[in-house]
């Protein structure tokens, strides 16, 4: 196995924080699970609370999914949304919640798998092409992340030419921590992954064999890039673009630099939004801003060492993120740019803002709809959020009156 091996220098002054005092007070949640942990520099955690001022108008554009987990806006109106199960929704700008599109992978429906994200081709309008993410099942019980990509018909009743561009390697025995969003960016697709949770395999995600705990770039045709960062390392995979990743379930290209950043679920404690280069190690599982569920530490038991990227942001309580993006938009034209973020627990959409690459801000609205798994913006600016559910929906959040 090709392994990223890191000396831990706890000793540096990279594991020694310059810290100052926040500016504000933070939003309200609950204490920290492991308070000794110091963030690395101001508003790195618990940034001040903010307040839009905004009363947010809340509309039900369908209801009746069964655990909605991805959503795509389609350029004539209208909404792609995936069901856990395994269906791919078609939703009219009426709302009509349409049946399930025929050609979909057979997916790996157990625990956390199934189907999980879809997203539209940059040149969706011309050639039809979506890609969706999916647990795909292996044999013998395993499963792995899968990421494909097909055709639908312009009834939207049916997918062909449908094709793995991605398939994580090896599979696992162990149904949890898929990821997976998928992110196209012009002619190449990042796709994103966990790494199946469990103590045995966690560890993979330093392990540059393996694609566990990984960010990957391929074509869209599932070629691999001729400047993907470890293309010439001995013993790597190829596809490889980032890692030491815990379970990325958010993913988002930052429109004013072109970057991609990632979202994703950490232990108890230590939840992290990431800003996303090539070939940079991120830390999972040997240093982490939260601890094990039973209290025990991670790793090394430090937040931080020499080698690993420091998060640009994270949550102790967690809020454990979904989806999230940068708002671009008319509507909420005071919130361009803004990263707004999917919350499954305690459930909310969590908005910060940025000053550079650092969070200056946050806010957390809709704390009372339940468990937030994906978030988009519509045609218009508005805010589309998936709530996960047995009978899950699709809400349109826009300005309330005096906003």
């Amino acid at each position: 196995m090709t392994r990223i091996l890191t000396t831990l220098l706890v000793g540096t002054a990279l594991a020694s924080p310059a810290i100052a005092q926040q500016s504000a007070a933070p939003v309200e949640q609950g204490a920290k699970n492991v308070p000794e942990f110091e963030p690395a520099w101001p508003n790195q955690t618990r940034a001040p609370a903010i307040d839009s001022g905004i009363d947010l108008n809340v509309e039900t554009v369908a209801d009746g999914l069964v655990h909605p987990w991805g959503i795509a806006v389609l350029p004539d109106g209208g909404y792609l949304v995936t069901e856990r199960e395994g269906r791919l929704r078609p939703i009219g700008a009426d709302g009509e919640l349409r049946a399930a599109i025929e050609g979909v992978p057979e997916v790996f429906n157990r625990d956390q798998g199934g189907l999980l994200d879809v997203a539209l081709a940059d040149d969706f309008t011309e050639s039809r092409v979506i890609f969706l993410t999916y647990s795909k099942p292996m044999g013998d019980g395993l499963s792995a992340t899968a990421a494909a990509r097909g055709v639908l018909n312009e009834d939207m009743t049916e997918l062909s030419q449908v094709e793995d561009i991605f398939v994580q390697q090896p599979p696992s025995p162990t149904p949890k921590h898929y990821g997976s969003r998928v992110v196209p960016d012009g002619d190449h697709v990042f796709v994103t992954m966990g790494e199946h949770s469990s103590m045995e395999e966690r560890v993979y995600a330093q392990d540059l064999d393996k694609t566990y705990g990984k960010i990957a770039r391929v074509t869209r045709e599932g070629e691999i890039p001729d400047d993907n960062p470890f293309v010439d390392t001995e013993g790597a995979l190829p596809e490889i673009w980032s890692l030491g990743h815990r379970n990325i379930q958010g993913a988002d290209i930052r429109p004013e630099t072109g970057e991609l950043w990632a979202l994703e679920h950490g232990p108890k404690g230590g939840d992290e939004l990431n800003k996303v280069e090539a070939g940079t190690n991120y830390g999972w599982p040997v240093v982490s801003y939260g601890e094990q569920y039973s209290g025990g530490p991670i790793g090394s038991g430090e937040p931080r060492a020499e080698g690993f990227a420091e998060p640009q942001y994270y949550w102790d309580p967690v809020i454990a993120p979904g989806g999230f993006l940068f708002y671009e938009g008319e509507m909420f034209s005071g919130w361009t740019g803004d990263v707004l973020a999917s919350s499954l627990s305690p459930g909310a959409l969590v908005r910060l803002t940025l000053e550079g690459d650092r969070i200056s801000g946050e806010e957390r609205l809709l704390r009372d709809r339940g468990r937030i798994r994906d978030v988009a913006i519509d045609a218009d600016g508005a805010i589309l959020v998936l709530v996960d559910a047995a009978d899950g929906s699709v809400l349109r959040l826009t300005p309330g009156e005096g906003a």
